[in-house]
């Protein structure tokens, strides 16, 4: 049996933290940011797109996306959040999905982690078997991307949070919960017993299917 998880949370939530754990556990872990970062390289089709409607003042050295100087301008502008997003979010669902594909045509058991932060607003939880939500109050989230993006002023920080969907409905969908409020150890203790969970109810699949 192949199970498919859908990992989300918050921006600075600790989700990347939590699929690294879920990777070394043997989770193939197919990543939305990465892919949101590969469909906008220099040539490629979102890159033109993004060049036609924002302009050129967008690429830095090398004509790649300036992703600090494009985020200043969406995260203040919702038109221009929706236009970008417009842009994107096929390709990367499609990519994703092709992904998916590939790896149940190669796999026939394992767990497959989708790891993205709009997982729920776009639909791909309909592509999963569970959502794991990763949880943390918008203080700590707060704190967190202040500290990773250290070039980011405190409105700009909470623009960033206020444009995702808030964390108590990203809450509705879950049927798992990681806490990562607090230390990583923490985190990680409940990462491996909802592992070890997940791992007893593919075992008793197997044995109600054999």
């Amino acid at each position: 049996m192949l199970k498919t998880i859908g990992l989300t949370g918050g921006i600075a939530s600790g989700k990347s933290s939590v699929s690294s754990v879920l990777r070394d556990l043997g989770a193939i872990v197919i990543d939305a940011d990465i892919i949101s970062r590969q469909i906008i390289e220099p040539g490629k089709e979102a890159w033109k797109e993004i060049i036609d409607y924002f302009g050129k003042g967008v690429i830095k050295n090398g004509g790649v996306v300036d992703r600090k100087v494009l985020g200043d301008i969406v995260f203040s502008d919702e038109e221009k959040l929706r236009v970008l997003n417009n842009i994107t979010h096929p390709k990367i669902i499609n990519k994703i999905k092709e992904l998916v594909q590939r790896e149940k045509e190669k796999n026939r058991e394992g767990v497959i982690v989708i790891d993205a932060a709009l997982l729920i607003e776009l639909g791909m939880h309909k592509m999963v078997d569970e959502v794991w939500v990763v949880a943390v109050n918008e203080e700590r989230q707060l704190e967190r991307l202040l500290k990773r993006e250290k070039d980011l002023t405190k409105e700009q920080a909470i623009e960033r949070i206020y444009s995702q969907m808030p964390t108590r409905e990203k809450l509705k969908y879950a049927h798992r919960v990681i806490d990562n409020s607090g230390s990583f150890e923490d985190t990680k203790k409940q990462v491996l017993k909802l592992w070890t969970e997940l791992q007893n109810d593919i075992k008793e699949y197997r044995e109600d299917n054999r």
